[in-house]
């Protein structure tokens, strides 16, 4: 389910490969979403990022690779997050 490779306003081309899903949505309508995107036609990777609307605009965002996905979702599990809350 890929999509377009987009180039941004500073040249670098990045392609939304995979959108996993929204994690929550700010008033201004930006949502911030885990999905996974390659960079610069590089491979790609997970990450946590705010996105505009029709995802021309981003927020800063942080990346992950499968392997470090699957860590942070085991110390997700760890922390046995119930119900919207986090029981440390």
């Amino acid at each position: 389910m890929g999509f377009r490779p987009i180039v941004g306003e500073s040249g670098i081309t990045y392609n939304v490969e995979k959108r996993e899903g929204v994690i929550s949505t700010m008033s201004n309508g930006w949502k911030k979403e885990l999905n996974k995107v390659a960079w610069n036609d590089g491979e790609a990777k997970f990450e946590i990022r705010s996105w505009s609307k029709d995802h021309q605009r981003m927020g800063k965002g942080i990346s992950f690779t499968e392997e470090e996905l699957v860590t942070l979702a085991n110390i997700l599990v760890k922390m046995d997050c119930v119900k919207g809350k986090i029981v440390v």
